[in-house]
Formats: C-alpha cells, structure tokens, sequence
C-alpha cells in the first residue's frame, strides 16, 4: 500500500508493523519479565502481523515520548502499542508522555478499551491509557498486566486493521452514508 506522500504502508507483502514499546521501572533494569510485552508479541504472531521492533524504558516521560516520537517519524511501523505505566500512581506517566507526541487523538479507542474491560474488571475504569496518531502511524496505550494487554487486544482485534489503513491514507472508503429514511 503506498501512502499519499509516497511512502509503503506496511511491507510490500501488506503485512501490518508492529512496535511494542514496554514502559516499566522494573523491567528496564532486567529486574522483571516482559509478561505484557510477550502477550502483544503473541498476539501479533497470531494475527499474522510483523513486530519490527521492541523495547522496554522506565516511567520517564522523556524516554517514552523520545521512542515513541522516533518509532513513529521513521515510517517503520504501522502501529505502536504500548504496555504499562497508565495507572494513577506518581510514576505512571505513559499518557503524558504520549500526549505529547501526538498530532491527533483517537478518544473512542481508549474509551472502547476501558468500558470493554470494565464490565469484569472495574479497576480498569482507573486506566487513563490514550490513543492517538503521530506521522501516519497509530499509537494505543495498553495496561500493564498480562491479562488487561490480553483484554485490550481483543477489543482491538475488532477495528485495528482498519484504524491503521485509515490512518496511512491506504483505505478511506466509509461505504454508503445510511440513512433513517430510505428515500431520501
């Protein structure tokens, strides 16, 4: 798919690209295993989806919104999700950090994401996770538990595809506008 200014979207088999992107104190000291990071990877792999890169930074504003902010200029990925770091404690500051890297925001993703998960769970109306789109490239905050990645991606399977070619310019069609009245 090629976007309107030129570059491929995607890799030229039309795969989608991946980057996942771990915010955590403990895991960026080797002090802890990448659960949440694992269950995107996972799931990418079973989505047929290409991860092209990955990595863990602590909850410092700076470094996540730096990767974030390099990630999405380099048109390498089609997608950025990230993991951890959007609860209410001090050091959760993986929101504020996106939110300065992003050009437009996609409230409805974040929204679908809490109100999906809240129904059993619901702590996770304490999520303060965002989603927005920097350089053609789409970016959704994910918890930090295994289990709440795993629940956000099931909400995400319903509509990412389609996000992300929306996103890259490659598919703009909306279809037929409906209407309450069939004649017009």
């Amino acid at each position: 798919m090629k976007r309107p200014d030129g570059r491929t979207v995607g890799r030229s088999d039309g795969v989608m690209r991946i980057g996942i992107l771990t915010v955590s104190d403990m895991g960026a000291q080797g002090r802890r295993a990448d659960g949440s990071g694992d269950a995107i990877l996972d799931w990418a792999a079973g989505q047929g989806y290409a991860v092209v890169v990955r990595g863990i930074v602590p909850d410092e504003t700076t470094l996540i919104a730096g990767k974030l902010a390099r990630w999405a200029d380099s048109a390498e990925v089609d997608v950025i999700l990230t993991t951890g770091g959007t609860g209410l404690s001090p050091r959760d500051v993986t929101p504020e950090a996106t939110a300065a890297v992003l050009e437009r925001s996609a409230p409805g993703i974040a929204e679908a994401l809490r109100a999906t998960a809240a129904t059993a769970f619901p702590r996770a109306w304490l999520s303060r996770g965002i989603a927005g789109v920097r350089n053609r490239t789409l970016i959704v905050n994910l918890p930090g538990s295994p289990s709440g990645v795993k629940d956000g991606l099931h909400v995400l399977d319903g509509f990412l595809e389609h996000a992300a070619e929306l996103v890259s310019g490659s598919n703009t069609a909306h279809g037929v506008p409906r209407t309450a009245d069939p004649d017009g």
